[in-house]
């Protein structure tokens, strides 16, 4: 949910404020308080002060969010794997354990940092000047390609094909395990989870929040205790292939989050230094948003997956 806004509902479960408030408008209960601190929750019509207090299910809230103290990047001699550049756009091939935009703890050393000094700041606006040009994002610790938009008229271009679901991406992953059926397609709503507000979770049916998600696999390669999927994405939710396939028992090799690593393969993992989800964005197709020309761009898997692949598939 984007800062600068008001958000309004009732709560769904009674119980302490804090917590209901953070299930129903899938905020952290950390940002829940501190805007309850703030005086930016209304339950009822009344400014909540406290949140340990008690609110009944039906309640109305109002929750009045500020909007983002946006700090401007710095552009950063940083190379980058171009992929294909023009006046509108730039698809870059990202490295594992870059991050795409500043952020609290990452306020430099990001793509962003780097694009703004490759483009010399001709970058959409759109995301303002912490985020600007960028339409959508892949994990600091997976690799790949993404598109980046030079201009407004680019980035609203894309972001439509990103709405309508008609951008092409596939991923490659090691999934721990081998996946039965060897092809499927996993579906879920996919929002914070109710256990763990820093992790994102498949959430019940008939949930009110979260989204709609849809991955579609298949195994490419059986390798031991382990398995080369590629995973085609119909909507594009945070942590998406991460998330489902944790959910269907094959979490991706190498997950700190969602993932534990299969006791056959643990000393390989560490020997090999294996230390991020095995994901990579390996292909990226879209229309070009001014020309209308079809792009399809592909990224060969990096060499440390290359290895955990040559290693497992003996």
């Amino acid at each position: 949910m984007p800062d600068g806004e008001i958000i309004t509902g009732t709560v769904a479960i009674a119980g302490r404020l804090d917590k209901a408030l953070a299930g129903a408008a899938d905020l952290s209960r950390e940002r829940v308080k501190g805007l309850i601190a703030a005086g930016a929750v209304q339950i009822d019509g009344t400014t909540a002060r406290n949140g340990s207090a008690k609110v009944k299910e039906g309640a109305a809230y109002s929750i009045s969010l500020p909007p983002p103290e946006m700090l401007a990047a710095e552009p950063q001699d940083i190379p980058l794997n171009v992929v294909f550049e023009d006046q509108h756009l730039i698809v870059i091939n990202k490295p594992a354990g870059m991050v795409v935009h500043p952020a609290a703890g990452n306020r430099d050393g990001t793509l962003v940092n780097a694009l703004l000094f490759h483009c010399k700041g001709q970058l959409s606006g759109i995301n303002g000047v912490a985020r600007p040009g960028i339409v959508h994002r892949i994990d600091k610790d997976t690799s790949g390609l993404l598109v980046v938009a030079k201009s407004d008229a680019a980035h609203e271009g894309l972001a439509k094909q990103f709405a309508d679901h008609s951008i092409i991406r596939r991923y490659l992953a090691v999934c721990a395990g081998h996946p039965i059926p060897a092809s499927g397609t996993i579906t879920g709503r996919i929002g914070r989870s109710d256990r763990d507000r820093k992790k994102m979770a498949v959430l019940p049916d008939d949930a009110t929040r979260g989204k709609h998600a849809v991955t579609h696999y298949e195994v490419r390669q059986r390798l031991k205790h382990a398995s080369l999927i590629e995973c085609r994405l119909e909507t594009g939710r945070t942590h998406q292939v991460r998330v489902h396939c944790a959910s269907i028992g094959h979490a991706l090799l190498g997950d700190p989050v969602y993932g534990r690593t299969p006791k056959g393969l643990r000393a390989l993992l560490e020997d090999l230094g294996f230390r991020r989800q095995a994901l990579h964005a390996a292909r990226l197709g879209f229309r070009h948003p001014i020309s209308a020309e079809t792009l399809d761009f592909c990224a060969e898997l990096p060499s440390d997956m290359r290895e955990l692949i040559d290693e497992t598939a003996r």
